[in-house]
């Protein structure tokens, strides 16, 4: 079997709140708490702004947001990122904790420290995207906006 089709096949047997936690940890493991709370409210803000909208290019629900391809490097094809979270599993405290921000995204009772923000990049980088925005906030190593799109 191609890699590819194998990892198709994982994810379909993975459940909203796997698909999630290993965003998470993707994205923000190495960030203290606060950190992967904020990464959790950007998916969980995309998803309600879609539903307000009746839909939206990104998805409407946790799993076709983080899925949706280009938006979260870490399921990139080619990221070194995405081996390590297709294979990571509770052992590893970084994806138990990554694992208990999802189940409090999807029950809905994650505050949401970034303001509404549906877009982020590291402090390291300087997308196109953001250029001419005004940041919201700045959490951890990331920085969060809002109104992009």
């Amino acid at each position: 079997m191609k890699q590819k089709s194998r990892d198709v096949a994982a994810l379909a047997d993975l459940s909203p709140v796997d698909i999630l936690a290993r965003t998470l940890y993707g994205e923000a493991r190495g960030e203290e708490l606060n950190g992967i709370e904020a990464v959790a409210a950007v998916i969980v803000n995309r998803v309600a702004f879609a539903r307000e909208r009746g839909g939206y290019w990104w998805g409407n629900d946790i799993v076709s947001v983080c899925l949706k391809k280009g938006q979260f490097s870490c399921w990139n094809a080619g990221d070194p990122n995405r081996e390590k979270l297709l294979r990571v599993n509770d052992r590893d405290p970084a994806f138990r904790l990554c694992r208990r921000v999802a189940r409090r995204a999807l029950a809905g009772t994650l505050p949401d420290p970034v303001q509404g923000a549906t877009h982020y990049h590291t402090v390291q980088s300087d997308p196109w995207w953001a250029r001419g925005h005004v940041p919201l906030c700045e959490i951890g190593n990331h920085v969060f906006y809002g109104g992009i799109g």
